[in-house]
């Protein structure tokens, strides 16, 4: 299995570095320059491993940290170039899985990162996505409701998918049918509002009123309800 890493770097020459580095090792190697692109990027592919920094512009590696938090389970490894006891403790706090301080040796990041993803998936490459109840998995691609486990198909697992990832965010139908399905998708933009009903009748308790996967009149739907 081909595992993709995230790398969240705004020095490029490090995130250049680290990049060749994952790639030499047979890894797919992603780079984001801030904390905004991170989460972008984390909802539009996935990902079996983030390298994280601490120090970025704009938001720093703690508070894309909480948004990953929020939909995933992802190891999460922080770079950072403090030492101080307490920013580590911040971090394992909100969910960080381990540390690495610059300056590192790219070769022990690289064995650090082979025995990390070891012993995390078991030669296994299953993530899971969180929600309230739900829990949708992606190698055997199941949703699991409270301890049961729901039947879905390909096409409800594939618009999930984008739906967990895009937790709280307004899409249209075409972004979801772009993001699940691909640009040469050759069915009806209609198909979706069906695969929505669908679905609502596996994952809500009243399906008649939905509270998680939301219509937003005029505009499309929101998975997460209206508390985000």
């Amino acid at each position: 299995m081909r595992y993709n890493i995230l790398v969240v770097e705004d020095q490029k020459d490090i995130s250049d570095i680290v990049s060749k580095y994952l790639v030499k090792e047979g890894y797919s190697a992603y780079i984001a320059n801030n904390g905004f692109e991170a989460l972008e990027c984390f909802n539009q592919h996935e990902f079996h491993l983030v390298l994280l920094d601490v120090m970025m512009p704009g938001i720093n590696g703690f508070e894309v940290l909480r948004e990953l938090r929020k939909i995933s389970d992802v190891p999460v490894i922080m770079l950072t170039a403090k030492q101080e006891e307490v920013d580590r403790i911040k971090g394992f706090d909100i969910g960080a899985d381990d540390y690495v301080v610059k300056p590192f040796s790219p070769r022990e990041l690289m064995k650090r990162i082979n025995v990390f993803l070891k012993r995390i998936y078991h030669e296994t490459d299953e993530i899971k996505y969180n929600f309230k109840d739900l829990s949708l998995q992606t190698k055997s691609m199941k949703l699991i409701k409270g301890d049961k486990e729901v039947s879905i198909t390909a096409a409800e697992y594939k618009l999930l998918f984008v739906l967990f990832k895009n937790k709280g965010q307004v899409l249209t139908r075409e972004q979801l049918i772009t993001l699940a399905y691909g640009d040469d998708y050759e069915g009806y933009d209609r198909n979706v509002d069906s695969y929505i009903k669908r679905i609502r009748q596996k994952i809500e308790d009243n399906p008649k009123r939905p509270e998680i996967l939301i219509t937003k009149y005029g505009a499309g739907y929101v998975f997460g309800g209206e508390e985000l």
